[in-house]
């Protein structure tokens, strides 16, 4: 082969490697944002990333676009390895056409979902464009609908990770939102279907785009994302650390590390972290970090629905999924937010085969006329539906309030958790004991001469003789009652015991869950 024919190939890659040119990899630099290339230089194992349909151009020729045809149609795809792990990728350049969305755009994402669901690969796509190619008309939204239908059939295969570090809005956000875990950027990132100017002329009213869309907004309030860095180099270093306890596709089990916690550590502080008084809260994050090896917790969704927590902990190296409640927030209730912030995550460590841990402290569903007409039915329901679905190994530790429906909804032997432990100060009941007294003893309350004295009397009354983990153990609703401190090493022999599980379900088509 000639030397003038490898010289051309080599000028034509130094070429597409600039993207829209050196002037708007400066303006994109000036945002405090990194070019797709560079985001994934820096997402990669040094020298492994390999690209894909690199000459790819578009094929559209109205509106002057015949006279704009760049090479790669503002869009990198390929795969390489992350930590010496396969993983796929694409990163849209925003300093290509705005890194607009057109057919081959499109195109080029759906082979880079293809080829990772082909070989059980994660998949991580990085959104920054300025959304449907408006030039190309239907078939840039031909191209959304493609990648829509790409990442439903991934769903629950491989784990998709969605990267927002810039804008992304319209159509565009419906793949984020059908993928497992999204993370934004502060100040930089921002999703939205409709954008500030649009509701200003549909509705009146003015706001922000950050305020309307931004990386705090999707994180505490509306829920749609799961992680907010301040940089993207910290986000980057994050899907590093998410993709460590996430196997590579639904037929592989999470990577497993040696520990470098003792397996039989006892704990003693967990004698005293909960309080005597059942109604003083504490934090839940103290005991988890207490379990895990390393105290180290990878909490996913931190800032949104903070009744409850989720997240990732490794026991004895193994990935395990934490679905807790927080006392130090609402008392820990389950309200429309938690229960969707944990059944999604119920549901996402199922589909990888990632065993699941509930720690309950929880006096019930959160009362109140905007829960009941907002379907606290329904998004309560999600959560009994999740954990009755999952076949991944269960465990649950009851550490103090197991009341009601949320005793029940929080993985009970009801809803088959193989194992359920408690600890000797857990209430468990159909309400707590003061409620129950009041119900229960009415009249010997009304009538006595002394009813403040008779109710104190009452509430002990019940709670000794139900609210206590005795009762349950005796009907076998509780496994066994442990002294706090050996929790840890008791969780990682039940795990350990519990690593060959195999549990079926009836064949179906899919259930209907209560969405």
């Amino acid at each position: 082969m000639s030397k003038e024919k490898i010289d051309e190939l080599n000028k034509r890659k130094r070429q597409i490697s600039l993207g829209g040119g050196q002037a708007a990899i400066d303006k994109q630099h000036a945002k405090g944002k990194y070019t797709a290339r560079e985001r994934i230089e820096k997402l990669f194992d040094e020298g492994s990333f390999v690209e894909l349909d690199t000459f790819v151009e578009h094929r559209s020729h109205s509106f002057g676009m015949d006279k704009k045809r760049p090479t790669g149609d503002g869009v990198v795809i390929g795969y390489g390895t992350i930590d010496g792990r396969l993983v796929y990728c694409y990163s849209q350049d925003f300093t290509v056409i705005g890194g607009s969305l057109g057919e081959m755009h499109a195109a080029k994402i759906v082979k880079a979902q293809t080829l990772a669901a082909k070989v059980g690969a994660p998949i991580i796509g990085i959104n920054d464009s300025g959304g449907a190619r408006i030039q190309e008309g239907v078939g840039s939204l031909k191209g959304f609908g493609d990648i829509f239908f790409a990442n439903s059939m991934a769903s629950g295969v491989i784990p998709q990770i969605s990267v927002i570090m810039g804008p992304c809005a319209g159509g565009a956000t419906y793949s984020p939102a059908l993928t497992d875990f999204i993370f934004m950027v502060d100040k930089t990132s921002q999703m939205f279907i409709t954008g500030p100017e649009v509701i200003k002329t549909v509705t009146g009213e003015i706001v922000s785009a950050d305020t309307l869309g931004g990386a705090r907004t999707h994180n505490a309030t509306s829920g749609v994302a799961h992680f907010m860095d301040e940089t993207e180099d910290e986000a980057i270093a994050h899907i590093k650390e998410l993709l460590s306890y996430l196997p590579s596709n639904n037929m592989e089990n999470a990577p497993r590390y040696d520990a470098t916690d003792d397996l039989n550590r006892v704990s003693e502080c967990l004698n005293e972290l909960i309080p005597e008084n059942p109604n003083k809260p504490y934090d839940i994050l103290e005991i988890i970090k207490e379990l895990s090896d390393d105290g180290q917790f990878f909490e996913v969704q931190p800032l949104f629905a903070r009744n409850i927590v989720i997240g990732y902990i490794r026991l004895n190296g193994q990935t395990i999924g934490v679905v807790a409640n927080q006392p130090n927030y609402l008392a820990g209730c389950l309200d429309i937010d938690a229960s969707d912030k944990a059944a999604r995550f119920i549901r996402t460590c199922d589909s990888f085969n990632i065993p699941l841990l509930t720690l309950v402290d929880v006096p019930g569903f959160l009362p109140g006329t905007g829960q009941e007409h907002n379907g606290i039915i329904r998004h309560g329901a999600k959560m009994l539906y999740a954990y009755s679905e999952a076949t991944v190994p269960k465990v649950t530790i009851i550490l103090r309030k197991a009341y009601g429906g949320a005793y029940i909804a929080m993985c009970s032997k009801h809803l088959k958790a193989d194992l359920v432990y408690a600890w000797p100060n857990a209430e468990i009941a159909v309400m707590g004991p003061d409620g129950a007294a009041n119900i229960i003893f009415r009249k010997e309350i009304k009538d006595s001469d002394d009813p403040v004295t008779t109710r104190a009397k009452k509430i002990e009354e019940y709670r000794a003789e139900v609210a206590n983990p005795y009762t349950a153990a005796g009907l076998g609703y509780v496994d066994d009652i442990l002294e706090p401190s050996i929790t840890r090493k008791r969780l990682i022999s039940a795990f350990d015991m519990l690593s060959d599980k195999r549990e079926n379900r009836p064949a179906k088509k899919h259930g209907n869950m209560p969405l």
